[in-house]
C-alpha cells in the first residue's frame, strides 16, 4: 500500500476507535435508541439523494439495515448506557469476527480450518477474561448486551457477503435509511415521548456535534474511505488495520474519559486482538470466492466476513 493510503487506513481506524468515546458523550445528551436513530437519519439524509439507486437487491439492504442498524447499534448503545465502558466496548465488539466465522460456517458452508479455529479459541478466552474483569466491578448486563451486539454484527457481515455490494458507500447509505423508523418507534415505545421531547428541547452544540461525528465521521467518511481502500487493494492488505480500532478505543477512553485499564483488561485485549489477528490472517478451507466490501461499526464498522482470503476483521467498530 502507498504511504498515503496506509495513513488513510490508520485515520479511519482512529475515527472508529474514538467513535466509542463520542457515543459515551452522546448518551449524556440523548437516550440510546434515539441517539442511534438520529445517527442513521443524519447519515442517510441528504446523502441518499446523492449516491444514486441502490446497487443490490432490497432484501439485502433491509436485512443488513435491521441486523446492523437496529439490532447491533441498538444493543451497543443500550449496553453502553447501562454502564459498559467505551474502551471495553470497543474491544468486546471485535468478537464479531468469531461470530462471523461461525455463522458463515453454518449457513455458507465455509470451513474455518484448524488455524482459524485456534484463533477463535484464543479470542473467546479473551472475552472470558473480560467477563471476569467486568463482573468483578459491575453487573454483567451491559457486557452481555454488547456481546449480543457483536453477534448481530456477525449476522450483518454474512448478509453483506451474500449481498456482495459493488459500492460500499452506496450500500451503507441505503442501509442507513432502514433503521431510522424502527429505532424511532422503539425509542417512542421504550424511552417514551417525554424523554424524547426533553432530549430534543435540550439540544445543544455538544449533542449536535456527537450526532454529526457518528453520522458523517464514523459512517459516511469511515465507510467511504474504507470502501475506497478495498477497491484499490486486496482485503487481506486492508483488513488487518481494523485491529487498531480497540487500541484507539481503549486509549482514547483512558485519555478523554479517564477509564482505567486493569491488568486483566490488558490480558483480555492481548488475547482477543491476538486471536482475531490469527483469524484475519489465516485462510479458510472453503473454495476461493469473491468477497464484498464490508458494510458497518460502528460504531466501528463490520469486518469482512470469514471467507477464503477474506479476513474476518475487515470492519471494526465501528
Amino acid at each position: 500500500m502507498r504511504p498515503a493510503h496506509i495513513a488513510l487506513a490508520v485515520v479511519v481506524t482512529a475515527v472508529w476507535g474514538v467513535n466509542f468515546v463520542i457515543i459515551e458523550v452522546g448518551l449524556g445528551h440523548f437516550p440510546p435508541l434515539l441517539l442511534s436513530a438520529l445517527r442513521f437519519l443524519v447519515a442517510a439524509v441528504p446523502a441518499v439523494f446523492l449516491v444514486g439507486r441502490p446497487k443490490v437487491a432490497w432484501k439485502w439492504i433491509m436485512g443488513v439495515g435491521l441486523a446492523l442498524g437496529v439490532a447491533k447499534f441498538g444493543l451497543l448503545f443500550i449496553g453502553m448506557d447501562q454502564g459498559m465502558p467505551a474502551g471495553l466496548s470497543s474491544l468486546v465488539l471485535q468478537i464479531q469476527a468469531v461470530f462471523t466465522a461461525l455463522i458463515a460456517a453454518a449457513f455458507l458452508h465455509e470451513r474455518p480450518g484448524r488455524t482459524r479455529i485456534a484463533g477463535m479459541a484464543v479470542a473467546l478466552g479473551g472475552i472470558a477474561v473480560a467477563a471476569v474483569d467486568r463482573g468483578a466491578s459491575a453487573p454483567l448486563t451491559g457486557f452481555t448486551l454488547v456481546l449480543a451486539a457483536a453477534l448481530c454484527w456477525g449476522v450483518s457481515n454474512v448478509l453483506t457477503r451474500r449481498a456482495a455490494p459493488p459500492d460500499a458507500l452506496n450500500f451503507m447509505i441505503w442501509v442507513s435509511v432502514v433503521p431510522v423508523l424502527p429505532l424511532l418507534a422503539l425509542s417512542f415505545l421504550f424511552e417514551g415521548p417525554g424523554e424524547i421531547e426533553n432530549a430534543l428541547r435540550g439540544l445543544d452544540p455538544g449533542g449536535i456535534g456527537t450526532v454529526l461525528y457518528l453520522a458523517w465521521g464514523a459512517t459516511v467518511f469511515g465507510f467511504g474511505a474504507w470502501g475506497y481502500l478495498l477497491r484499490r487493494y486486496p482485503a487481506s492488505s486492508v483488513a488487518p488495520f481494523s485491529l487498531l480500532v480497540p487500541f484507539f478505543g481503549m486509549s482514547s477512553a483512558a485519555l478523554l474519559l479517564g477509564e482505567r485499564i486493569t491488568p486483566l483488561g490488558w490480558l483480555s485485549a492481548a488475547l482477543l486482538v491476538g486471536g482475531i489477528a490469527v483469524i484475519s490472517l489465516s485462510r479458510s478451507a472453503a473454495p476461493d470466492t469473491p468477497a464484498p466490501a464490508p458494510a458497518a461499526p460502528a460504531t466501528p464498522p463490520p469486518p469482512e466476513p470469514s471467507a477464503s482470503r477474506t479476513p474476518s476483521s475487515a470492519m471494526s467498530a465501528r
